[in-house]
């Protein structure tokens, strides 16, 4: 008896963290960026508070990263704007709960970028065993949440890693969604870190994030794999880039498949993003071939169509722009803007950009 009234105080304090919408971006260089004088405007070249803009237009939920010791990343990373350790991101976060904003916290559970591509793991780690390295996850993210809890900026919601489709810490907790090697280790970090989540911010939502939105067969064998392992969480979170990630009706297929096999799972759109300046030249893995053309326009069009396509589903609550804040205006500052083009700003003169508008119409 005493685990059912457990069990349904857990349900009454966490559902409520997921069940509203949330709209908003990942704003983790906003500090940086304010320390160099960016300048941003509005659509109409007024100066203003971003904080202001944001919320004028429906934003309520700002995501922040964090990382292990960035100091210990790579040269070129810190010049990408890998710079959020524990006092950055309270001191960030402490700004976004001034202004009457929700945080979702992003644990990179790595000293510098965390991503399908690479997951190293933090030096402080190195030369770890599973289970040991799963002891360290779940105290490091209990003093984390404990200090972020000290300085009165609970989380609402939290991701424990960061785009995690192949696991994380590799080599020890590193996994493929269609095989089965390796699934143990990893869900025991997962287990670690979500359960360090609940004992100290028990209300706030438990995000489990992957970037294979557009391969349904990926995704579906990824999360029955953490519902078979018993893994502790409440949301699905995607990271949906075009480029990557194929067409908006392929986004759509994996909405629709997610919604009737994890229709306990809330869905946000933790990470998108597009170019409003690219010459459509493919870069690496990028495929601009059904894509949009890179430009403010096609910027826009994509963002007033992916809107329209979430906010068909019940079960998607959540929409977060990656790095809206990109803005180099006012300042020879550099910082974490290294040529990429996506921000919700016009690094020319500063200016709001469409997107940034159409992002409004999300759940309204």
């Amino acid at each position: 008896m005493r685990r059912v009234i457990v069990l349904v105080w857990v349900l009454a304090v966490v559902l409520p963290a997921v069940a509203q919408s949330w709209l908003g971006g990942d704003i983790s260089m906003m500090t940086s960026n304010a320390r160099h004088g960016v300048i941003y405007k509005d659509s109409c070249g007024v100066t203003v508070e971003p904080y202001d803009l944001f919320r004028q237009q429906g934003w309520n939920m700002m995501r922040v990263r964090l990382f292990v010791d960035p100091q210990n990343a790579p040269g070129p990373h810190h010049d990408q704007g890998v710079c959020q350790d524990l006092d950055y991101v309270i001191g960030l976060c402490r700004t976004i709960k001034a202004r009457g904003f929700e945080v979702m916290l992003d644990f990179h559970y790595s000293d510098t970028w965390a991503d399908p591509a690479k997951q190293f793991t933090p030096k402080r780690w190195e030369g770890l065993d599973g289970k040991t390295l799963a002891d360290s996850i779940y105290r490091y993210t209990r003093h984390c949440l404990l200090a972020l809890k000290a300085a009165g900026v609970v989380p609402a919601t939290i991701q424990v890693g960061n785009e995690i489709t192949y696991g994380m810490d590799w080599p020890v907790g590193r996994i493929d969604p269609l095989e089965d090697t390796n699934w143990d280790v990893f869900t025991r970090l997962l287990k670690a870190g979500s359960k360090a989540c609940r004992e100290v911010c028990p209300a706030s939502g438990i995000i489990i994030h992957t970037e294979k939105a557009g391969v349904w067969e990926m995704t579906r064998s990824y999360y029955d794999r953490l519902k078979a392992a018993g893994v502790d969480y409440d949301i699905i979170g995607l990271s949906y880039y075009p480029m990557w990630h194929g067409t908006i009706p392929n986004l759509g297929a994996t909405l629709d498949s997610l919604a009737v096999r994890f229709p306990d799972k809330p869905v946000m759109i933790v990470e998108a993003a597009y170019y409003y300046l690219h010459d459509g030249v493919n870069r690496g893995e990028e495929d601009f071939t059904h894509c949009l053309p890179g430009t403010i326009e096609g910027q826009r069009e994509f963002t007033a169509q992916l809107v329209n396509e979430l906010n068909r589903y019940n079960n998607v609550t959540g929409l977060f722009w990656w790095y809206p804040e990109e803005n180099l205006y006012g300042t020879s500052f550099e910082g974490s803007g290294w040529g990429l083009n996506r921000g919700l700003f016009n690094s020319a003169n500063g200016k709001a950009l469409p997107a940034l508008y159409e992002m409004a119409k999300f759940k309204r």
